[in-house]
């Protein structure tokens, strides 16, 4: 039953990769593995917790005075193993859903509009880089999907030439990937491991802020000669948004603070209060909530809105993000409860005394290219017990431990490899799908730059550890 669970990962996974091809949604591929695997694992489920579980259950019969029969199995994986795979997933979500719903609030009151008047501007290279540095910084904060969709949106209301919005909204996506690598709450990757204990914020971010700050510059930076010296623009009077809209400047920026300065202390709630993030970012949203509320008692007539292409479009992303995220986290779940994982990690030689981070890494860059940067990322989090890092098998200097090499680099190669081929992550789907972009066409002008700056940023990651090894070993 083991090998049929991971064959329905597999499977999942082939169909992940050519979504393109097939038209298959990832989301709804994710959810069915998600579930079938949890059918499946709970119908042999006395084999599986007496090979994995064998002492938690005793302990579980001995408590609840029950007798081994099939249904005290049942109520073991439910409440024991189940449950707690469900709790990961939901603190991702609901984190996700929570910081969405904060960008959506913050559009609708008009906060990112200061962005357009910053693209007042006929020289491509102005345009260029504004798009990419703004892009960079607000992923940083927010998950890069909600970033892409929402800086491809204003930039394919500026920008009438397709083949001028291919190359800016190709920039877009590699400063939003690049900048959502940076920190924990830029990416679902990062918070799963800040999550689990991985790591931690500012150890996560000082590691990555070179290498992603070299694979987002120097791909750019060859972008640049693909565009002509002037841009086409065409300033279009945006379509009445409502009455949500009418605030004074002072109104948005104060918005605007509010929702990301409360962003930015979420990883300082997290370490005062040691409750998971997710609950920090409701504290935020419900606080912005209550402003908006204020600021707008007069004007919330819900039915005059009138409906425009971007919270419908983020709308949608934001539902089919959350539905992969949540698919992924119960299929993985399921295959590291089988025990499949610890078996291949034993097979590869991943032990202690043989880490092969860097090896690991590389071959997570590559399936990323292919296969979505989180679903790739969770593999590899889960060749090692992410959620059991006070293992005393693990020493205190362990690539394994917490803000340890491994998961650094890791996190960072499954980013890389994401912006070979634009279907490796959400964000590049999307980018696709608006523009109507092939991938050979992404890979010979785009892709190929990126390869570049991805591998020299993995350089500067690399050399960066070992000249700290060397530091730390002279003054030892």
């Amino acid at each position: 039953m083991t090998l049929v669970i991971l064959t329905i990962l597999i499977l999942a996974y082939v169909l992940i990769a050519t979504e393109n091809v097939t038209k298959v949604n990832r989301a709804a591929v994710a959810i069915f593995a998600g579930t079938v695997g949890w059918v499946l694992y709970i119908c042999f489920g006395m084999d599986f917790v007496t090979s994995e579980h064998s002492a938690d259950y005793t302990r579980f019969l001995n408590f609840s005075e029950m007798e081994s029969t099939s249904t005290s199995v049942k109520y073991f994986i439910s409440r024991h193993i189940f449950l707690p795979q469900v709790g990961r997933a939901a603190e991702i979500v609901m984190f996700l859903l929570a910081t969405m719903t904060i960008v959506e609030i913050l559009n609708n009151n008009g906060c990112f509009d200061f962005v357009r008047q910053l693209l007042r501007t006929r020289s491509s290279k102005k345009m260029l880089w504004t798009l990419a540095i703004v892009t960079f910084l607000i992923s940083i904060n927010l998950d890069n999907l909600t970033t892409t969709v929402m800086m491809l949106t204003m930039m394919h209301s500026i920008i009438p030439s397709r083949r001028q919005r291919m190359v800016y909204g190709s920039a877009i996506l590699v400063a939003a990937n690049c900048g959502g690598a940076l920190t924990v709450i830029g990416n679902p990757e990062g918070l799963v491991l800040w999550n689990s204990g991985a790591v931690t914020a500012t150890v996560f971010s000082f590691s990555l802020l070179l290498p992603c700050l070299a694979a987002w510059l120097i791909p750019t930076l060859l972008m640049q000669r693909m565009l002509p010296e002037r841009v086409e623009t065409e300033w279009i009077v945006m379509p009445f948004r409502g009455d949500d809209t009418r605030l004074n400047k002072w109104q948005r920026l104060l918005m605007l603070l509010v929702g990301i300065g409360g962003l930015w202390f979420i990883p300082t709630f997290h370490n005062i209060t040691k409750l998971s993030p997710f609950l920090g970012a409701l504290c935020v949203l419900s606080v912005l909530w209550i402003v908006n509320e204020i600021f707008n008692r007069k004007l919330m007539n819900m039915d005059a809105m009138v409906e425009r292409r971007t919270p419908r479009v983020l709308q949608y992303g934001v539902v089919q993000m959350i539905l992969f995220v949540m698919g992924m986290i119960l299929a993985v779940g399921v295959v590291k409860e089988t025990g499949a994982f610890y078996d291949l990690s034993s097979w590869l030689g991943t032990s202690e005394s043989h880490p092969n981070v860097w090896l690991h890494g590389v071959a997570a860059g590559v399936l990323s290219t292919v296969l979505d940067n989180f679903a790739t990322a969770m593999n590899f989090f889960s060749l090692h017990d992410v959620m059991g890092l006070g293992d005393p098998t693990y020493a205190m200097d362990s690539v394994y431990n917490t803000n340890g090499l491994y998961w650094q680099v890791i996190a960072y190669c499954v980013m890389a490899g994401g912006n070979v081929l634009g279907i490796g992550t959400i964000s590049g789907l999307a980018l696709m799908k608006m523009e109507h972009m092939r991938m050979g066409w992404f890979f010979r002008n785009i892709g190929w730059k990126a390869l570049v700056g991805g591998v020299a940023g993995l350089a500067i990651l690399w050399l960066s550890h070992t000249l700290m090894g060397r530091a730390v070993y002279l003054m030892i």
